[in-house]
Formats: C-alpha cells, sequence, structure tokens
C-alpha cells in the first residue's frame, strides 16, 4: 500500500491537504484489494491520468497572485484540468484536476498553504412572526418593517411570488448562470418569505417580520438542493462585491439556510466556509446561518455555523402558541454545541417547526412533498432553514432602528434580548429565544 505513488504524497504532503481530500484519494484505492498484483501499476497510472479531483486552493498570506499563476501553470498542461475560479479576498482558487495534477501541485506550487476537497454543501431541511413578538414593533414612533433594508437568501433561489412583489432588487446565479429570479427546488423561496414575505396572498395570515424588506437572490444550490463549497463561496464573494459597487444601496444581512459537516481542521478559522462568511462579517455585511438539523447529539453543529462571529440559529418548537412559552421547546433535530472546536453554540433559537411560507410552484420541493402545501400559495417546512431566515429577518428590523450598528453590535444585542431559560444549557438554548420586542426596546 505505501509504494503507491500518490498514498506517498500523502504521507509526505499531509500537513497541506485536509482530512476529505486525503480520505478521498485513499479511497481511490479500495479496488486494488480485488485486482492481481501485477495490474496494480498499470491501473494506478490509469487512476492518476483519468479520474478528477475537484479542489479548493488557499495560498500563503500575500502570495495570491504569485500562487495562482502557479497553479495556472499546472492545470494549463493538462487536457483534464481547470482553473475555475479566484477568491482573492480569502487568497484562495478552485481547480478540477487529476491525480496526477495533483501530485504536480503540491511539487512544484511553493505558495500553497493547504489544498481542500471542494465538499458537497445542502440546504438544511429535516404563526412564527407572532411567536417572537414581531409584529406591529415600534421605535421612536416607527413601525418596524425592514422598510430601507436588504436581505440576500444565498440558497436555492427565489420564485418572484406576489408576496415578494417588486422586492427582489437582484438575482445572481452560480448553478445555471441565468439572470431573472427563478426557483427550481424551492428551498430558497422559503426562506425569503421567512424573512420577507408580506402576507399579500393570506390577508397578512402568513406575513414575515421584515414583511418591507428588499432581497436578493443568490442561488448556489441546484434543483435537488445541492451545491459544492465553491459555489457557496462564489455567492458570498458576490455579496461582497454587490456592496462595493454599490455602497448606497448595499446588502445588509445574509441569510444562509444551508452547511455541511464540520470539518477536522485544527480550528474554524481553517474552514474555507468560515474564511468567507467571516470575511463578509467583516466587511459589514451580518451573517445569520443555520446551525444544522443533525441534533439532538452535542458536537452537531454544522460548517459555517462553526464560526465564532456569524450569528448561529438554532430551531425551537413553539407548539403553534403564540401566547405561552411553558410549552415550548428546543426542535430535535436542532444542531447542538459545543461546536467540534469546543465554541459555545448556536447563538440563539428561533421558530424552526411547521414553519408555512411561500411556495414555489412546479419545484421539486412542491411536487415532492405535495402534502406540504398550504392553501394555493404557501407551504410548510420545518429546520434551523426556517429559523435563520426569521431570525435574518428580525436583524432587519434592528438594522432599520439602529441604521448605524455594526455586525457586533446588532448580535450582541439579539442576544441581550432573547427571553431566557433558567439554567438551561447554551450550547443547546443558546442565550435564549428570540424576542423581538426585547431585542428593538430594551
Amino acid at each position: 500500500m505505501f509504494g503507491y505513488s500518490m498514498v506517498q504524497t500523502i504521507r509526505v504532503h499531509a500537513d497541506r491537504m485536509d482530512k476529505e481530500l486525503r480520505g478521498e484519494i485513499l479511497n481511490l484505492y479500495k479496488p486494488f484489494k480485488w485486482t492481481p498484483c501485477f495490474l496494480h501499476k498499470i491501473l494506478e497510472a490509469s487512476l492518476k491520468r483519468l479520474r478528477k479531483l475537484s479542489l479548493i486552493i488557499e495560498f500563503e498570506d500575500g502570495s495570491h497572485h504569485t500562487g495562482c499563476s502557479e497553479v495556472r501553470k499546472v492545470t494549463d498542461r493538462g487536457a483534464r484540468h481547470k482553473f475555475r475560479c479566484e477568491f482573492p479576498r480569502i487568497a484562495c482558487c478552485s481547480v478540477d484536476v487529476t491525480p496526477k495534477g495533483l501530485e504536480d501541485l503540491l511539487s512544484s506550487c511553493h505558495h500553497i498553504k493547504r489544498i481542500y476537497k471542494n465538499r458537497e454543501v445542502q440546504a438544511l431541511l429535516d404563526v412564527a412572526t407572532d411567536a417572537i413578538n414581531a409584529r406591529d414593533v415600534v421605535y421612536n414612533n416607527t413601525e418596524l418593517s425592514g422598510k430601507g433594508v436588504s436581505i440576500a437568501v444565498i440558497d436555492t433561489g427565489i420564485h418572484p411570488h406576489q408576496d415578494l412583489s417588486g422586492r427582489i432588487k437582484a438575482f445572481a446565479d452560480f448553478v445555471n448562470d441565468r439572470t431573472d429570479p427563478y426557483d427550481d427546488n424551492g428551498h430558497g423561496t422559503h426562506c425569503a418569505g421567512d424573512a420577507a414575505g408580506d402576507g399579500t396572498a393570506s390577508s397578512s395570515k402568513y406575513r414575515a417580520p421584515a414583511h418591507k424588506a428588499d432581497l436578493v437572490g443568490v442561488k448556489v444550490l441546484n434543483r435537488m438542493g445541492s451545491g459544492s463549497l465553491e459555489t457557496v463561496m462564489q455567492g458570498v464573494e458576490w455579496c461582497i462585491q454587490y456592496n462595493e459597487d454599490h455602497p448606497d444601496d448595499p446588502i445588509d444581512i445574509i441569510s444562509m439556510s444551508l452547511g455541511s459537516e464540520a470539518g477536522s481542521y485544527n480550528n474554524e478559522d481553517d474552514d474555507p466556509m468560515v474564511k468567507v462568511v467571516e470575511k463578509a462579517w467583516d466587511a459589514g455585511i451580518v451573517m445569520c446561518v443555520a446551525a444544522g438539523n443533525s441534533g439532538p447529539e452535542p458536537q452537531t453543529i454544522a460548517s459555517p455555523g462553526v464560526s465564532d462571529k456569524v450569528i448561529t440559529v438554532g430551531a425551537l418548537d413553539d407548539k403553534d402558541t403564540a401566547e405561552t412559552r411553558e410549552d415550548d421547546t428546543v426542535a430535535e433535530f436542532s444542531g447542538r454545541g459545543p461546536t467540534v472546536y469546543g465554541e459555545v453554540k448556536p447563538d440563539i433559537l428561533a421558530p424552526g417547526v411547521n414553519i408555512v411560507s411561500l411556495r414555489a410552484p412546479n419545484s421539486f420541493l412542491d411536487k415532492l412533498q405535495k402534502d406540504s402545501r398550504v392553501e394555493n400559495d404557501y407551504f410548510m417546512l420545518s429546520g434551523t432553514s426556517m429559523a435563520t431566515p426569521i431570525c435574518a429577518g428580525t436583524v432587519a428590523l434592528m438594522k432599520q432602528a439602529f441604521p448605524n450598528a455594526s455586525p457586533d453590535g446588532l448580535k450582541n444585542r439579539l442576544k441581550n434580548g432573547a427571553d431566557l431559560w433558567t439554567e438551561k444549557d447554551p450550547n443547546v438554548y443558546g442565550a435564549g429565544y428570540l424576542n423581538v420586542e426585547n431585542t428593538i426596546n430594551d
């Protein structure tokens, strides 16, 4: 086994390859168990030329441009190689290469800090406005509605539902490169409605907290609700660039109801997905991300929710009773802390069970879960996916009330205004249950 060249590459360069990538390469050798020994060299040579690896490459500080030039020299030499994207804000690029190309990168590119597998990312699926005291919130004699605030939903897209009429101000598609808003899965539309639906089709019955906020759709997940680390990074970087191009009309909040299992890095800052969401946070964009749906066990917070900067949102089951907290409980599926890196998470809980929001007709979820349709225009889903945009809608009200507040300031206010459970574990309950009235007026 140790004689195989790719295994030797792992041994020599283990410190520059993430665990998932090392595992993928080792799995390439599984068929060798049932192959005669005299064919191993032939099989390995074929494998190294023909297999394709999708990678994210991180460069040493200050060497992004030089590193990309070195990588391009390698990708230009291989017919099956492709240099895909640059991410200059976090000194990364994405490539497709063969295993032989990976060997060449590690041996000839001197500015590579670490190489990651371009892992799969999934949408996190498994009454709310009244339950969080978000209806008719008044601050300084103004009823808060999210007006003048912009929320980007990085997800499967947004269907132009009547409850969002005239408020989808921009759309970017990193899956099919389309220009007009659409959603072939349905998850992103539901999330957009959780944050900013105005309830037009239900006489305001299903009205979200920020019912007059503007929306930006950023499609990074496909029809099946699946994407990659690369497409998510593209989506977040696009939002940062959008603000640089539109300083007078920026994106204020990003809602991300997606994620993947947290990787086993030395710390969360080594995770490329964490790097890019924290770059958005540092640029002044409030990031609301899902805790994940792998609870109830500890250490089940998904990436990028493991970030110590962003607002990580868990799901609460309010039992469809807005009047009382006595029967409320954390949803069984909601991810629990501490993170795999020892951070206390989630930050806060919001409703995430049986949430009624916008339906995207003829989308994948609409066809798959017909029983989840509510009336003609709405759809019921559960998950931290739903809790996250509800939190984002709340932050939009806060941003309207306190337009100059920083992301850190809004996060602290959000947590300080939560309804507390006495002597409850913060790695299950976070700071408590979202209470918009307290958050705005305390």
